[in-house]
């Protein structure tokens, strides 16, 4: 049987070599040329670039630098990392050095909103792309970042919230545990949870605290909640670190009969939802969006791509929710940095 698509293939490549454009839309048509898009290609001159992320103390943060670093290997960048350390005071710290220096672009999840728009806006002013990655630096009529990559945060708590309510028939006593309070993805997540709930009136909401993406301190509320509420039958949580950290918790209180659903899907989650531990989680892609920061930051230098021109302003950079049939296919492409 004759491969159709790697045929046309070879005949846009060849077409490519011998006779550019003209050749290509004769060989192919416009609509396969079309679809073959212009991908950014390797920068032939090494390019360095800054990174920041809220803490590598979390794996999706960790996960982010792994994906980062492969990207930049392929795209001839050379990635040098200034950690947030899971502390505002700490990554602004962390920014204010990264400006002082020269790179051909930077990309910075930050983690809260406004408190790097000083040295973010230094950095850009200088002439150097700034890539904002899942949460906002500031709100993008604020500040002339080059794109911000990031998920639907709203999707993805509602999508987890209400695959918690479903499975408990729209009633029951629930709790949330947030992220850092400043950082828009939770407050996104945070509004998805809300806009699930509100239309169950079967379901409580017990209790709903910060706990700064820091197991330490989930580890902590939670040891008050198993005490206080001798009901709790489900926990939304804004990422899976914590998520883990509050069922080790439940585990030692013998409490493990709590659905849990988490944020991320990073490869401890997706082992607990295949073995029970957690019932859902929603893929955040940190591999996407760090590596789409290395592309478009390539693509800014060596294609002259503008903000909001050859790039969109806001990239949305979605992932499945993930459960027992789809997390094996999930880990693998996580394995080789994909979503």
């Amino acid at each position: 049987m004759t491969d159709t698509t790697s045929t046309s293939r070879r005949d846009f490549l060849t077409a490519a070599s011998m006779g550019g454009a003209a050749a290509v839309l004769g060989t192919v048509g416009i609509s396969s040329a079309l679809a073959a898009g212009t991908p950014a290609g390797r920068s032939e001159k090494p390019l360095k670039a800054a990174f920041s992320n809220a803490g590598l103390q979390a794996t999706w943060c960790a996960q982010g630098k792994a994906a980062a670093e492969y990207w930049g290997k392929l795209y001839n960048v050379e990635v040098t990392w200034f950690d947030g350390q899971l502390d505002a005071v700490k990554q602004r710290a962390a920014i204010d050095n990264m400006a002082s220096q020269k790179w051909d672009f930077v990309a910075i999840q930050a983690f809260g909103i406004g408190t790097l728009t000083q040295p973010v806006q230094k950095m850009i002013d200088s002439g150097t792309p700034v890539i904002d990655m899942d949460t906002l630096i500031a709100p993008l009529d604020k500040i002339n970042v080059h794109s911000f990559l990031a998920p639907d945060n709203e999707f993805m708590g509602s999508s987890v919230t209400q695959a918690l309510v479903t499975k408990l028939g729209g009633k029951g006593k629930v709790i949330m545990t947030q992220g850092a309070l400043g950082h828009t993805g939770a407050q996104g997540r945070a509004r998805g949870f809300d806009a699930v709930v509100k239309q169950y009136p079967g379901i409580e909401v017990l209790d709903r605290q910060p706990a700064d993406w820091d197991v330490t301190k989930v580890a902590r509320l939670w040891e008050t909640y198993l005490t206080k509420y001798p009901q709790i039958d489900a926990a939304f949580f804004h990422n899976d670190d914590m998520a883990l950290a509050a069922y080790n918790v439940m585990k030692a209180r013998n409490r493990t009969n709590i659905l849990i659903g988490g944020v991320d899907a990073m490869p401890p989650a997706i082992a607990a939802v295949q073995d029970g531990r957690m019932f859902a989680t929603v893929r955040n892609p940190s591999c996407r969006i760090h590596g789409g920061a290395i592309i478009a930051g390539v693509a800014a230098v060596t294609a002259g791509e503008k903000a909001g021109t050859g790039i969109p302003k806001n990239i949305v950079t979605d992932g499945p929710v993930v459960t027992k049939e789809n997390a094996p296919g999930m880990q693998w492409m996580e394995d080789h940095f994909l979503i």
